[in-house]
């Protein structure tokens, strides 16, 4: 199968998965945006071309926010775009705390490609959130979310110059530092 091919084949499984999903903006924007918003951020701005890093920048929310399971990613997409899923999902079992904490203190430890995501996931979300406010969101509560963004994207340094300064500018304009 060609690349293309690949990735229209993961576009798909991932819409099917998210559906019913909508984002937190008072539009209630299809949740399926933001995968692919993730992926486009990797292409158009970082420069990335590997075919299972926008794999697994599209299916990056599937295990933890929809009935996915690894195995099912594993079946359909193979064994290093199931690893590259792996490494950025948060468990949810976890209290939402301890997770966030994972996140900040997992982040230095994730291979090269993971870390190429978790920088796009954190780029497409800071941009939403200067967008508009999530609805029940207050600006502290914005606020705490960039701060906390900042600690784990300080993780991730040194792995891609483009989006790490699209990051700085926007933590810069919130005056985060």
């Amino acid at each position: 199968m060609s690349a293309v091919s690949e990735i229209i084949r993961c576009s798909n499984f991932a819409a099917i998965k998210h559906k019913d999903q909508r984002r937190k903006d008072k539009e209630g924007t299809p949740y399926i945006n933001h995968p692919i918003g993730v992926a486009n951020i990797l292409t158009q701005e970082a420069g990335i071309t590997d075919v299972a890093v926008i794999q697994a920048a599209l299916l990056h929310d599937t295990v933890e926010d929809t009935n996915t399971t690894f195995e099912e990613i594993l079946d359909n997409f193979g064994e290093e775009v199931t690893g590259l899923v792996r490494e950025v999902t948060d468990d949810k079992n976890l209290p939402k705390l301890e997770r966030k904490q994972q996140q900040i203190d997992h982040a230095p430890h994730t291979s090269y490609k993971a870390k190429l995501v978790k920088l796009a996931d954190k780029l497409y979300n800071l941009r939403d959130l200067n967008r508009c406010t999530p609805c029940g969101w207050q600006e502290s509560r914005v606020k705490e979310y960039f701060q906390w963004a900042k600690k784990v994207v300080d993780g991730l340094k040194g792995t891609n110059q483009a989006m790490e300064n699209s990051l700085d500018e926007l933590f810069k304009e919130r005056d985060i530092m």
